[in-house]
């Protein structure tokens, strides 16, 4: 068996990682087949410096202006992107701005990468949309769901490519087990253990005062205010450098991000969704942990085929098995494990020192989509319903009971209650329009 590192896979053809996908022609070209893409970044904390070490790796790629309302991060970025066109010969560009809008106003700016908390995503990628940007979102989606149906509209209605930062639908191994299901291998599906971990806890961290450099009234933005503290927006330094050396804690509370529902939700569900050609649906039930004896979340599909949001492996690893009549198939980052081994793929991504970010073809798929004016492998429109399907899961550990819901209208079938979490209301000032 051969085994692929990442980094090799990155060099390989891309036929593998589009095979699986629809590409509609998107009208209109913004970026010809040989032009340079420039591009500015908004959000620049830890994510972003992956993403950023990731667009260098892309021939005629160029990253020219950062936004954050943090300043030693945008000091940070700047020398970044002047160290990089310096060794490159490059012409040396590197504005910095706190307020994004800067970044959408600019004429020679093709391409947005969004990399801010979930509770900027949509205004940030609407406001980009309209303004003609093709847009490089982070996952979730949004962290709403009326939020995304909003953002897709956008998306469609000005022509724009946008791309879904679900690295995992460009990774060899989990394009291996959608094929499996789609080709029949595995049987009929019966369920899928689909490993995100829990909803989000409520806010609880004591109040500091924020840097003196750090803008804290513009990182809260359209959600209810909260208090500041470090653990929200990790410290860094620059003499010498020190990263981040945690992920910031805001994805964990239910005041400021979805938890891990849907934060590697936005991962693991996603996958599920593929598996079940369910990427324009969703799921008709869910159940809460507690209910019927469950220990953690379950959505039921109208085909009854249960996704539980369940470890299926000791060292409860985030990752996807699926059960079928025939077989069944673990595939995790790096790790394939299968009922039989003929199941297993010729070729595998196997883990290495490469960040997952810029390990996996996935920034180049979107660069070549907004170069052909084609849909990326993870569109607006699956990143949406992989993100619904986490928000749903918080709903129902919220109310604590059993929700219908119907993804054709996306409503939940008679309760108001539970239609009353699709949007959380903004602060003043704000509004989703």
């Amino acid at each position: 068996m051969k085994n692929f590192t990442r980094r090799s896979f990155i060099q390989t053809s891309l036929t593998g990682a589009l095979g699986l996908s629809l590409f509609p022609m998107i009208k209109g070209c913004r970026v010809g087949a040989n032009d340079t893409i420039r591009v500015g970044i908004i959000g620049l904390g830890r994510q972003a410096v992956f993403l950023i070490n990731g667009f260098y790796e892309i021939p005629g790629v160029k990253i020219v202006a950062g936004s954050d309302v943090y300043g030693i991060k945008r000091e940070r970025f700047e020398l970044m992107v002047k160290e990089h066109q310096r060794e490159q010969r490059q012409n040396v560009e590197a504005d910095t701005f706190e307020d994004y809008q800067n970044i959408i106003e600019r004429d020679d700016i093709d391409v947005v990468v969004i990399a801010t908390p979930d509770h900027w995503h949509a205004l940030q990628t609407l406001d980009a949309c309209r303004a003609g940007k093709d847009v490089y979102l982070e996952k979730p989606l949004t962290y709403t769901i009326e939020e995304g149906s909003r953002v897709v509209s956008e998306v469609r209605a000005n022509n724009v490519i946008l791309g879904v930062g679900s690295q995992q639908r460009s990774d060899r191994n989990f394009q291996h087990v959608v094929t499996l299901a789609r080709e029949g291998r595995l049987g009929a599906i019966k369920r899928i253990n689909a490993w995100v971990g829990p909803p989000p806890d409520p806010y609880d961290l004591p109040e500091e005062r924020p840097p003196q450099d750090l803008n804290w009234d513009k990182w809260v933005g359209p959600i209810q205010y909260v208090h500041f503290h470090p653990d929200l927006n990790p410290p860094i330094s620059l003499n010498p450098r020190q990263d981040e050396t945690f992920w910031a804690r805001w994805r964990y509370f239910k005041e400021t991000g979805g938890g891990f529902m849907t934060d590697w939700g936005a991962h693991n569900f996603d996958i599920a969704q593929w598996v079940l050609g369910r990427d324009d649906s969703g799921p008709v039930r869910v159940l809460p942990a507690g209910y019927e004896g469950r220990d953690h979340v379950s959505f039921i599909y109208d085909d009854d085929i249960e996704v539980i949001n369940a470890p299926f492996t000791s060292d409860e690893r985030f990752g996807v098995k699926i059960w079928g009549d025939d077989a069944w198939f673990v595939v995790k980052r790096g790790f394939v494990e299968a009922s039989d081994d003929s199941l297993l793929p010729a070729q595998q991504e196997i883990d290495d020192d490469v960040p997952y970010e810029t390990g996996t073809p996935h920034l180049v798929n979107f660069i070549e989509a907004v170069r052909s004016r084609r849909d990326p492998i993870a569109t607006a429109e699956i990143g949406h319903r992989s993100n619904t399907v986490g928000v749903l899961g918080n709903i129902a550990s919220f109310l604590d009971r059993p929700l219908q819901w119907d993804p054709v209208h996306e409503r939940f079938v008679n309760d108001s209650e539970a239609d009353g979490y699709l949007h959380r209301e903004y602060r003043n000032g704000y509004q989703l329009r």
